[in-house]
């Protein structure tokens, strides 16, 4: 396949540049002054890339700790000396998450005082990770509601809107639990734009969304008589106002807390253009917050890539992007929004000689698959046919995981230790 190995380098360089363990050892050297002032510290936190960040954290303090957990997604624990660890499910959440979410609660309302700093930890998949259903709200109910966004298609606006309505600890509400105290949280963000009431539905950060918001959001997706009735009442409870909305900005809390982006998908994609630089491509960042349905964003990269071809050069270009398509489920294929992207596009450039597309996620998951992504070329979908394979038919079904189990292509990494969304790459000779 046309540049694969070099595809898949510059794919590394981009992760090496946001390791989860580097960028907090690093901050954590900026706020030194400030932390010494502290005896009694605690250490939280939940996402993909929950146990390197507590491993910095630990290296740089282990003796100031007074107690610590994180909540992480199976398959990514690491060993850690003072800080617990909890595994637990995502994207959808489980009893595990749950039972974590409430150590980490029994953690604060034990040390949470005036003189207490609290260190949190936060990374992609903190949302489904970090998870306290809202009072009369069960596990049940709030896992149907996460699967019926998702499969509808929701982004992850929607998605978190509805997310921090049904919970106790998200839009703000675990910076509420832990004051008086300090809070600072240490955030690997993996939403377009950075937004901290986004990234793990802001547990930590003001939320802008309002009860109605989320109604808004299942009417949008048609969801409104597909969710619990006691969904529907909490929610209607809200718009009342007969319950607390999430934390605003104005909040008394928030004087306390430090949100700080420690990486981020725009590093990743800086890293790679300097890498491809490096081996003599010209290098271009197209785009930094690529959204949308990922079939019709792989016709739109595929018509650029083609459109760049055309353009006479001597040497290779690279086009660079980032960001998180969305899926809207009809079939009942196994895959991912990245396998989908470059299956669409693999369809777009078939029989075109000199491109190549490597869309992955920078975490090594691509849905529930043990896939990253999937590297395509001009002779894909060509191979595939002489296979007695239909490319269309596996994409119609959302089945691009097995397509390319069979015709070879799959991108697999194992859990990368980071999370900043998607990575698309593109090499044009």
């Amino acid at each position: 396949m046309f540049y694969q190995d070099v595809l898949k380098k510059l794919f590394w360089s981009g992760i090496k540049a946001v390791n989860p363990y580097k960028a907090v050892k690093e901050t954590l050297k900026e706020y030194q002054e400030e932390i010494r002032r502290y005896k009694n510290i605690i250490v939280i936190g939940f996402g993909k890339a929950a146990c390197p960040m507590a491993r910095a954290v630990e290296e740089m303090l282990l003796e100031d700790i007074k107690e610590g957990l994180v909540i992480t997604k199976y398959k990514h624990g690491q060993a850690l000396k003072k800080i617990k660890i909890i595994e637990a499910g995502h994207p959808v959440p489980d009893a595990n998450g749950v039972r974590g979410t409430e150590k980490i609660l029994s953690i604060i309302k034990t040390h949470a005082k005036e003189n207490t700093l609290g260190l949190c930890l936060i990374s992609g998949g903190g949302s489904a990770l970090f998870v306290a259903p809202y009072k009369g709200i069960t596990l049940k109910e709030k896992q149907a509601v996460t699967q019926l966004l998702l499969k509808a298609g929701a982004d992850i606006y929607e998605l978190n809107a509805v997310r921090k309505h049904l919970s106790k600890v998200k839009g703000g509400r675990l910076a509420e639990k832990v004051y008086p105290a300090r809070l600072i949280s240490f955030i690997l963000s993996d939403v377009i734009g950075d937004r901290l009431d986004v990234i793990a539905s802001g547990p930590t950060a003001p939320d802008e969304t309002t009860y109605q918001d989320a109604w808004e959001v299942l009417e949008r997706h048609n969801l409104l008589k597909s969710v619990s009735p006691q969904v529907l009442n909490l929610l209607e409870k809200g718009k009342k106002g007969l319950i607390p909305e999430t934390l605003k900005a104005k909040h008394p809390v928030f004087k306390k807390v430090s949100n700080i982006i420690v990486g981020s998908n725009r590093k990743v994609l800086k890293a790679i253009k300097k890498a491809a630089l490096k081996q003599g491509f010209v290098a271009e960042v197209i785009s930094s917050d690529l959204q949308g349905e990922a079939k019709e964003v792989a016709k739109q990269l595929a018509k650029l890539a083609i459109e760049k071809q055309a353009q006479l050069c001597e040497k290779t270009k690279c086009l660079i992007s980032g960001g998180e398509t969305t899926v809207t489920v009809k079939g009942n294929g196994l895959g991912g929004r990245n396998m989908e992207l470059a299956l669409a596009f693999a369809l777009e450039i078939a029989g075109k000689k000199g491109i190549s597309l490597l869309s992955a996620g920078s975490d090594g998951t691509d849905g529930p698959t043990d896939a990253a992504g999937a590297i395509v070329d001009g002779k894909t979908v060509i191979k595939a046919q002489r296979m007695g394979i239909d490319p269309k038919a596996y994409l119609e079904n959302n089945d691009s995981y097995h397509f390319f189990q069979k015709v070879g292509g799959l991108f697999v990494t194992g859990p990368t230790g980071t999370n900043v969304m998607d990575i698309q790459i593109i090499l044009i000779k």
